[in-house]
């Protein structure tokens, strides 16, 4: 079963890590990737930009609205995802519990129903 393992953490306690903290994020991932990928379960994944950075568009009756921005005021933003291909829900909460630390505060897991021809 494929899975959505979304990464959220504060974008500005990510802005004020020290090299040594972003080293042993950078350290720590790198080791989840080797694991993954060599049991098979990884499938994508990748850091995403800051949210200052991010675009949202909305549909209204009268057309589509764009703003600079993220979707949400929330002080947790997505930062990085996952996509994996595991077993079952436990050992994909189980890969995600690796991620939670300092930096990412918060972890989504989240099935994917659809595949858009990803076999």
């Amino acid at each position: 079963m494929r899975y959505m393992v979304l990464m959220y953490a504060d974008p500005a306690a990510t802005a004020a890590m020290s090299e040594e903290q972003r080293a042993d994020v950078f350290r720590r991932h790198e080791a989840l990737h080797r694991d993954l990928e060599g049991s098979g379960e990884m499938l994508n994944g990748a850091g995403l930009a800051y949210p200052e950075d991010t675009t949202t568009l909305r549909r209204h009756e009268d057309g589509t609205t764009t703003t600079g921005g993220p979707l949400s005021e929330a002080t947790d933003h997505l930062t990085a995802y996952y996509v994996i291909d595991c077993a079952n829900p436990e050992r994909a909460r189980e890969i995600a519990e690796r991620v939670l630390d300092f930096h990412v505060v918060a972890v989504e897991v989240r099935p994917v129903h659809d595949s858009f021809g990803m076999d």
